[in-house]
């Protein structure tokens, strides 16, 4: 199967889906060795693939968790910088539950594969209130204060970064 990862001369678009995993008033976030922001666990959509196959692969291949896909949260569009390209990225959120295979608490290891690069990446469990706060930036940014306000309604948002 093929990511819906396509690179043109204007720049790059790319389909993903998202987890949002929470457990007592954390929320699990992955970061990069050499990039301390925080994003939430997910990968991109191959093609023929739905978003809850999607979730459960990358869930699984990344940090070896089984996961149960629950209802939609958000829908973004978000336009970013993606090396020296721009990046056209359409993003689906999904609350997700684990049934098992990680530390439900702390931080921990996991492995990801882009463009045939391997690297690490770090997952942790994040206090929901210390989102936007000082090593707590998330990726798109009105992800933190979706997740403070606590509404469980379906939002769609566009993110815009320089």
């Amino acid at each position: 199967m093929r990511d819906l990862l396509f690179k043109t001369g204007d720049g790059v678009f790319s389909y993903r889906a998202a987890g949002v995993c929470i457990h007592d008033g954390c929320v699990l976030l992955q970061s990069t060795s050499n990039d301390p922001s925080l994003a939430f666990p997910g990968g991109h959509v191959a093609f023929g693939e739905t978003n809850a196959e999607t979730l459960a692969r990358e869930f699984a291949e990344e940090i070896g968790a089984e996961i149960k896909v629950r209802d939609l949260r958000w829908a973004a569009e978000a336009f970013f910088p993606w090396g020296e390209r721009r990046c056209h990225q359409i993003c689906l959120y999904y609350d997700v539950e684990i049934i098992g295979g990680i530390p439900m608490r702390g931080s921990f290891i996991g492995r990801e594969q882009i463009d045939g690069r391997k690297f690490d990446l770090i997952f942790r469990w994040v206090p929901i209130e210390a989102l936007g706060g000082e090593g707590a930036v998330v990726y798109p940014t009105p992800c933190a204060e979706l997740l403070k306000k606590g509404d469980r309604e379906t939002v769609h948002y566009i993110y815009l970064e320089d």
